[in-house]
């Protein structure tokens, strides 16, 4: 299965937190393991704080440019070059932090630095851990993504099956194909099914329980309208037309069912 859209997985809003709690556990992690021979939790925050822009930016460089642009479309050649490139970059900006840090940090006392935190290769192979880890945790996060594609595909395919949708009404179970329902509406515990022949099903069903049998050309516009998005003959930011029946368009559904009418 291909990795699509690899570079979009980190940058939506609900995986902004994600971001956040990840740089969160690096800093913290790294000022624990450097403090440690810094002797001081301060300069050794100072220190990671001057060395985390470096990580930030390779790991994001890595992962949303080099990545998705050439290793994915199996650019082979370009990745390894701008890989080195990438490379050759990141420890030149290593070598001065560490110049900044032994400037400002020490003053320029040299013998007050430990060893790991002037080591160019041991910080390099800090650095390419996360770089990689950030890597690793893409490539699932795109595997499960994808198997929630597959397995809507899947749910979707199996409401298609049967095309028609089974309620309780007036003690009867009543089978209404998808094709005759032009909108449903909701009154409290009760909804009530409309259709092109002006006929009319009440059943004693929630519409968010109903939203979740219907197939995605079933559009939910309104805490109380499901719309068949084949039968919509009109539509604005604030309104929906099925023939001469207009319908409100609710505030907390219009982006959402805005896009799957001008997808539709």
């Amino acid at each position: 299965m291909k990795f699509k859209n690899h570079s979009r997985i980190y940058f939506n809003s609900s995986n902004a937190l994600f971001h956040l709690i990840f740089w969160l556990l690096v800093t913290l992690v790294f000022t624990i393991v450097f403090g440690r021979s810094w002797k001081s939790w301060t300069q050794s925050f100072y220190f990671v704080s001057l060395l985390l822009p470096v990580v930030v930016g390779t790991s994001y460089f890595f992962n949303f440019f080099l990545v998705p642009r050439f290793l994915l479309k199996r650019k082979y050649f370009w990745f390894a070059l701008y890989f080195l490139y990438t490379l050759v970059v990141s420890l030149y900006l290593e070598m001065l932090v560490l110049t900044f840090s032994f400037m400002y940090l020490v003053n320029f006392e040299i013998f007050r630095m430990p060893p790991n935190s002037r080591d160019t290769l041991l910080l390099a192979v800090v650095l390419y851990l996360v770089v990689f880890s950030g890597s690793f945790l893409l490539m699932v996060q795109q595997v499960l993504n994808n198997h929630r594609e597959l397995e809507g595909m899947k749910e979707e395919k199996s409401k298609l099956e049967n095309p028609f949708l089974e309620l309780m009404s007036n003690r009867k179970l009543v089978r209404v194909f998808y094709d005759e329902i032009d909108y449903i509406e909701s009154w409290k515990d009760y909804i009530k099914l409309h259709s092109a022949d002006k006929r009319q099903i009440t059943s004693k069903e929630k519409i968010s329980v109903l939203e979740e049998k219907l197939p995605d050309f079933f559009i939910r516009i309104h805490r109380s309208f499901i719309v068949n998005r084949k039968k919509v003959t009109g539509f604005n930011n604030n309104e929906v037309e099925i023939g001469e029946i207009v319908l409100p368009i609710g505030r907390s559904y219009k982006q959402q069912g805005l896009l799957k009418l001008k997808t539709g």
